[in-house]
This record gives structure tokens, C-alpha cells and sequence, in this order.
């Protein structure tokens, strides 16, 4: 199980997990919770430069289509085939299995974003 308070979270409901420069991006339970039953992800090529707080991809659900957003600015470096084969991934494990993509991002890219604390605080208000 990820220890969710070593993650950064963005106000769009996206997850950071940083290891060195890799940041490895995905979007929350709660974000889940409120989409629903995911039925398609669809996410950038490798190689696809990122700017924080831009679209990088969407993901529909049998309620809606949402937009996903970078928490970070930088490179695309791998995508999750596995949510594309199988975007109901994201419902059962959005922390574990769900990540979306892996951004080679330069140092201070997470500044700004919120900790476990500030994040269940956005949803809880």
C-alpha cells in the first residue's frame, strides 16, 4: 500500500509521487469515487512535453467525461498500458496499479501542490 502522505496532490485531484526526477502522476480515490465506473483512459505519447496545470489526457466513466490535468511541467517518459487495457484499474487501485504517466520533471515542480493534510481538507470542504 503507497503511503498516501508522502504524496502531493493537485487541486484537480491528481496525485504526485516523486522519485528523483520521475514524478509518477495518477488521480485520486476521490477523484474515482465521484467519475465512477471508468471505461476509457486516454493518455499522451511518450516523449509529450507537459506544462503544469494543462490537459494530458481524460478519462470517461459511464457518468461523464473528465479532463485530466498536469501537476507538474515536463517530459512524458512512460505511460501505464495497463489503465489503457484496462481503465478500471483507476476504481479498484487508484494508488497502486492506476498510475497514469511518469514525468521527468526538473527539481521545485511540486511546489505548490498539497500535502495529504491540505488535500482531504479541499474535499472534505
Amino acid at each position: 500500500m503507497t503511503d498516501l502522505s508522502t504524496l502531493k496532490y493537485s487541486e484537480e485531484h491528481e496525485w504526485v509521487a516523486v522519485d528523483g526526477a520521475t514524478a509518477t502522476i495518477g488521480i485520486t480515490d476521490f477523484a474515482a469515487d465521484a467519475l465512477g465506473d471508468i471505461v476509457f483512459v486516454e493518455l499522451p505519447a511518450v516523449g509529450t512535453e507537459l506544462t503544469r496545470g494543462t490537459v494530458f489526457g481524460e478519462a470517461e466513466s459511464t457518468k461523464s467525461v473528465s479532463e485530466l490535468y498536469s501537476p507538474v511541467a515536463g517530459t512524458v517518459v512512460e505511460i501505464n498500458e495497463a489503465v489503457v487495457d484496462d481503465p478500471a484499474l483507476v476504481n479498484s487501485s487508484p494508488f497502486e496499479d492506476a498510475w497514469l504517466i511518469k514525468v521527468e520533471i526538473a527539481d521545485g515542480a511540486t511546489d505548490g501542490l498539497l500535502d495529504r493534510d491540505g488535500y482531504v481538507a479541499l474535499t472534505e470542504g
